[in-house]
C-alpha cells in the first residue's frame, strides 16, 4: 500500500512543485513506484516540470467524472503523473478526491499530492486523501509564518505526521542575517525537519526546459538524501 503524502506550503513561490518533481524522481531512481498528483486546480505545473505537457489529454477530474480510464489519465515517466483539472466543478469534492487517490494505493509505493499554495478549497481537496504531510518553506519570515499556518490547518484536519523542508537555502545570506537559519525555521514553524534543499539555478531552468537538474547538482543531491530519509534510511539532514 502506498504512503500518500501531501506536499503543502503556506504561500506561493516556495518551490513546492519543484520539490515534488525532484523527490519523486529520486524515489523512482531508487526503484520505488511513485505517482505525483498535481492538485493545483486551474494552475497546474507538474506536467511542465516533468517535461510531459504534450502528453496530457485527461486529468484526474476526468476520472472523477468518468470521462476516461486510469490508463488514459496516468502519464508514464520517471515518476508517473496525474495532471490537475483545468477548473473546479461541483463534483470535485474532498470525498471524491480521497476515494480516487486511495484507489491508486495498491499500484504504488508513494503517492505525492502537490497541493496549491494556501489553505483554501484546493488545499482541502488535496489534504482529504493524505496520510501524512510535508510542508515546504523558504528561509524567510513571511514564508515561514504562512507555513506555520498551513501546519496548524493540517493538524486541524487530523494529519499529525508533518515534516518540514527548508527550500532554496543559502549560507551567505543567513550569515548576514538576511535570511533565517535552520533552527529559526524549525522553531517558528514548530515542525520537525526532514531536509534542506540549497538554492540551485538548475531548478529554475527545469521549469522552462522540462529537464531535470544534473545528477550532481546541489538540488538533485538534496532530493536524493531526502528520498532516502522518507524511506526510513538514516542519512544526514544537510548535504555536505
Amino acid at each position: 500500500m502506498a504512503q500518500i503524502i501531501l506536499v503543502a506550503s503556506g504561500k506561493g513561490g516556495s518551490g513546492k512543485s519543484s520539490f515534488v518533481t525532484g523527490v519523486s524522481s529520486a524515489l523512482a531512481a531508487m526503484g520505488k513506484k511513485v505517482l505525483a498528483v498535481d492538485c493545483d486546480i486551474g494552475l497546474r505545473s507538474l506536467d511542465i516540470l516533468f517535461g510531459v505537457t504534450e502528453k496530457i489529454v485527461f486529468d484526474w477530474g476526468d476520472l472523477i467524472l468518468d470521462r476516461c480510464t486510469r490508463e488514459q489519465a496516468v502519464i508514464k515517466g520517471r515518476a508517473d503523473l496525474l495532471a490537475a483539472p483545468r477548473s473546479f466543478c461541483d463534483e470535485l469534492t474532498p470525498e471524491a478526491a480521497e476515494k480516487l487517490f486511495k484507489s491508486f494505493s495498491e499500484d504504488y509505493d508513494y503517492i505525492f499530492l502537490d497541493s496549491p499554495a494556501g489553505i483554501d478549497r484546493g488545499f482541502q481537496i488535496a489534504a482529504a486523501g493524505a496520510d501524512r504531510a510535508i510542508v515546504v518553506s523558504t528561509p524567510d519570515s513571511v514564508c515561514v509564518r504562512s507555513c506555520s499556518r498551513a501546519f496548524d490547518e493540517l493538524r486541524r484536519l487530523g494529519i499529525e505526521d508533518v515534516r518540514l523542508i527548508i527550500n532554496m537555502f543559502e549560507v551567505k545570506p543567513v550569515c548576514k542575517r538576511k535570511l533565517l537559519n535552520i533552527d529559526q525555521c524549525i522553531d517558528e514553524t514548530g515542525v520537525q525537519l526532514l531536509g534542506v534543499v540549497p538554492r540551485d539555478i538548475a531548478v529554475g531552468y527545469s521549469s522552462v526546459t522540462g529537464t531535470a537538474p544534473g545528477e550532481f547538482s546541489p538540488s538533485t543531491l538534496a532530493y536524493s538524501r531526502i528520498a532516502k530519509r522518507i524511506t526510513g534510511k538514516r542519512v544526514p539532514l544537510v548535504c555536505e
